[in-house]
């Protein structure tokens, strides 16, 4: 039902679809270009000057973006100009709540037509109206970005500060408020923990639905493990390998894709298995468990398990590198303030993701109302 004062009509009624165009005969300036990821370089020339709403040609087709000014899009973006009765901005919030890839015309990589873009259905409140709902949703688009944003320079200040921690250059203070003093240790991986490498065997027909978890190594992130698609192992099969089994407190590591990210054995995991996967248990008494993991997951860690690869495909980090890779040590005193700091700097940045997933569910449900006409907005 189309609400009071609306009009329904279909796309090409309203806008005019743009192709892009190769730009390589251009020279490097300052107008964007952008293709159907974002933006790519900037040249001398423009396409079109003003506001525009894009979508994906060819590649990724469902991420809409809002231009304005002058810019040039590739031929696996389009552009829209020429609006009639619309507001591009919201035609902009409309283009979000269109389900792109269900009109994708390509068996291979996505696609769509201006022909099947021109005939998507529209409702379409007065001018007066929809400019009003533009501002409201570009407010909540405001709060998203700003939060984006905010979580990339958390980020990065947090990338920063473990180059600094994990290597020495910042010294934190100690208990008595007095900077830690010192010179570090550089131990052998070997001399400071057991290493093992997980379990290497076919494993598929005792999978069960509640059993031993299975580590593989696509379930490790950087100090944290995604349980949300673990495997699980039958208990009679487990039981065979119980001298394989993780304890609360063990380190895994990546083997095999990301080499060298690494999560520590929590309590919900004491007992699992790792498949394929480079197990650390730490001696206690010269390493802080989670202070090895941050250190593991570090840019000069993972770099050095990047040099250290073999494969031509997926990386993978043999054992017996692994055994010798370098760790620079503090006292265990420091290496705990290291561990707080850090895990200080995360829990900020968990607080800004949620902020940001708050903000996206809030803007959704609001789309609902106002795209829709179940809610209406005073001019």
């Amino acid at each position: 039902m189309v609400p009071n004062r609306w009009k329904q009509t279909t796309l090409d009624k309203v806008l005019t679809i743009g192709g892009g165009k190769d730009y390589k005969h251009l020279e490097e300036g300052s107008i964007p270009v952008y293709g159907s990821g974002g933006y790519m370089l900037s040249v001398s020339d423009y396409l079109y000057d003003g506001e525009s709403v894009c979508i994906g040609r060819k590649g990724t087709i469902d991420k809409p973006i809002f231009l304005k000014g002058k810019f040039w899009t590739v031929d696996t973006l389009f552009y829209t100009h020429s609006f009639k009765d619309s507001e591009p901005y919201y035609i902009y919030q409309f283009f979000q709540t269109v389900p792109w890839r269900r009109l994708n015309e390509a068996s291979g990589v996505p696609s769509l037509s201006k022909s099947i873009i021109n005939k998507i259905k529209i409702n379409l409140p007065p001018l007066p109206e929809q400019r009003k709902i533009a501002k409201i949703l570009s407010t909540w688009d405001k709060a998203i970005s700003t939060t984006e944003r905010l979580i990339d320079n958390s980020k990065q200040q947090k990338k920063a500060l473990m180059q600094q921690l994990l290597t020495g250059k910042k010294r934190l203070l100690d208990e008595a408020g007095k900077p830690f003093e010192g010179e570090w240790e550089t131990a052998m991986l070997s001399d400071i923990g057991k290493v093992s490498i997980g379990l290497v065997t076919t494993m598929t027909k005792y999978y069960v639905d509640d059993g031993i978890p299975l580590i593989r190594n696509s379930d490790i992130k950087p100090n944290t493990i995604n349980k949300t698609k673990m495997l699980q192992l039958c208990s009679d099969f487990s039981s065979d390998y119980d001298n394989r089994k993780l304890r609360k407190g063990d380190i895994v590591t990546v083997h095999t894709g990301e080499v060298g990210v690494s999560s520590v054995i929590d309590d919900e995991l004491d007992g699992c298995i790792g498949f394929a996967t480079l197990n650390t248990r730490p001696n206690t008494s010269k390493v802080n468990a989670e202070y090895l993991s941050w250190y593991f997951n570090s840019e000069r860690f993972i770099n050095w398990c990047v040099s250290m690869s073999t494969g031509d495909g997926r990386q993978n980090l043999n054992l017996k590198d692994f055994v010798k890779a370098k760790v620079l040590l503090p006292s265990l005193e420091e290496q705990q303030k290291i561990v707080s700091v850090l895990k200080n700097a995360d829990k900020e940045i968990d607080v800004l993701v949620q902020q940001l997933a708050d903000f996206k569910q809030e803007k959704k449900a609001l789309m609902q109302q106002l795209l829709t006409g179940k809610r209406r907005v005073t001019i």
